[in-house]
């Protein structure tokens, strides 16, 4: 598990800047960011990532600076909402990417693979391509490939938003299995009230590139907020 500090985090983009930001998501929670299309979610989410090194301010993780690593050097799982799978590689093959990458013997590769599709139910879709799988097993197949290499912290940029209400139930029972048996801090962007209450030890809600509220997910909607907040929150007129 990996306490991730943001302290005084700025991104420019054109006309877009996201920050000043600073933010303390605690070892092992799960921290949903809530917000519009376009109001710096994702920007946020590269940052941590090491996709952005940001214009100001600074990223910790366990108390170790890594604003200017690469993302390769911090060590996160990252799944995307097109879960970005290789359509030339079976689903086996794709959860093995980044353990062949990183020089993983074989045998031990092929143990967690194994493991990975036992873990997420699917083992029966082994040998098939992405292009010939469901919305749901391909997500499962993106988080098993991001959970290959054991990371502290698993960055999730709203994987479940184009599936269906049952399918979505079930990824949520196993994203919370996920976390309770590799003990990640996972943090989810969502644009959905439901999800982060559900899901979320806390929500933080962005608007226009600003850190605004930061609430416990369950309670979400008993807070009481800025005006921004309010109205996005369908509460003010």
């Amino acid at each position: 598990m990996s306490r991730i500090e943001i302290e005084n985090f700025t991104v420019r983009r054109g006309n877009f800047q996201l920050g000043p930001l600073t933010l303390d998501i605690a070892s092992g929670e799960i921290f949903a960011l809530l917000g519009r299309t376009g109001a710096g979610k994702t920007v946020l989410l590269e940052a941590i990532a090491g996709m952005y090194r940001g214009d100001e301010g600074r990223i910790l993780l366990n108390g170790v600076e890594v604003t200017t690593l690469s993302p390769a050097a911090r060590g996160l799982g990252l799944v995307y909402q097109d879960r970005g799978l290789f359509p030339h590689m079976r689903v086996e093959e794709n959860i093995g990417y980044g353990l062949r990458m990183a020089r993983v013997p074989k045998e031990i590769r092929r143990r967690r693979v194994e493991e990975l599709m036992e873990l997420l139910s699917i083992t029966q879709i082994r040998r098939q391509y992405p292009g010939t799988i469901s919305g749901g097993e391909a997500q499962r197949t993106a988080l098993a490939r991001a959970l290959a290499l054991k990371p502290q912290v698993l960055l999730l940029d709203e994987p479940f938003s184009a599936l269906d209400p049952a399918t979505k139930k079930g990824l949520y029972q196993e994203l919370q299995l996920i976390h309770q048996r590799f003990r990640c801090t996972i943090v989810l962007v969502t644009h959905d009230f439901n999800e982060a209450q559900l899901l979320a030890d806390r929500v933080g809600v962005l608007l226009d590139g600003r850190l605004l509220a930061v609430a416990p997910g369950p309670r979400l909607l008993e807070g009481h907020y800025c005006k921004e907040v309010e109205i996005f929150l369908g509460r003010t007129l």
